[in-house]
């Protein structure tokens, strides 16, 4: 039942980051480049982790079932 309920949320978190753009692509779609590109980058994946981190609270995770979903949710946001 646990495992139903992790893959029901990662597949909801899914659909949830795919409608904002990524780190990666909003920085190329921006052209950043040097040190602009990596205090963006730095931002914009503290962003994505406090947000995943509340996501998977709100969510009621614990062990592993959040490590995994904090780990998809931030490979999501911020891209390849």
């Amino acid at each position: 039942m646990k495992t139903i309920l992790v893959i029901m949320s990662l597949l909801l978190s899914t659909s949830v980051v795919a409608a904002d753009a990524t780190c990666d692509a909003t920085a190329k779609d921006k052209k950043l480049a040097g040190a602009a590109l990596t205090s963006f980058m730095k931002k914009c994946e503290k962003d994505a982790a406090s947000k995943c981190a509340a996501d998977a609270k709100a969510r009621n995770l614990h062990g592993a079932a959040q490590t995994s979903f904090t780990t998809k949710c931030l490979k999501d946001a911020t891209g390849p």
